[in-house]
């Protein structure tokens, strides 16, 4: 129930014109009251919106309005929680097709759902699919052959997607 609210009230505030671009991709209360919110944006999501977005929840937790600028005294989850609210960061796999097009030019590994991977370089995305470019090497006898492949994944298709970090 404060689950649903919650991000009933992190949809109307990306609703608003300083956050449209902005996203909810997980809200998780645990049972010792660890709130985490993962947010993301179509050009990224910067340090003051994930603050000014932990302000409003915070506030929210602890009963704070123009009526109570004091707050209520207990919060919605009493006085013991802890809030984390973040980008997804690398770690996390892309969950939705909004997500895709700011990692253009980025390596992504794909673990299609026939469970095939494949790391190639993300080179374009549209409605329905992406497209992976990578240099395939293969022998023909004594020479090694180079050759560029590209494959369109259609979003259907894709099980899992990760950002690869390159050094």
């Amino acid at each position: 129930m404060i689950q649903m609210q919650l991000e009933e009230l992190v949809r109307l505030k990306f609703e608003e014109p300083d956050w449209t671009d902005c996203f909810l991709i997980e809200l998780t209360i645990s049972p010792l009251k660890a709130v985490e919110v993962i947010i993301d944006a179509d050009e990224g999501v910067n340090f003051d919106q994930c603050r000014r977005l932990s302000r409003i929840i915070e506030n929210w937790l602890d009963g704070v309005d123009e009526a109570n600028p004091q707050g209520t005294g207990t919060g919605i989850l009493g006085d013991n929680y802890t809030l984390e609210v973040s980008s997804p960061g690398l770690s996390r796999p892309l969950k939705f097709a909004r997500q895709y097009p700011k990692n253009v030019g980025r390596t992504l590994e794909v673990l299609d759902t026939e469970g095939s991977k494949i790391e190639g370089v993300l080179t374009a995305v549209d409605a329905e699919k992406i497209t992976l470019e990578w240099e395939d090497i293969r022998k023909e006898g004594k020479k090694k052959i180079k050759e560029m492949v590209t494959k369109e994944l259609p979003f259907s298709k894709i099980k899992r997607a990760m950002v690869m970090v390159k050094f």
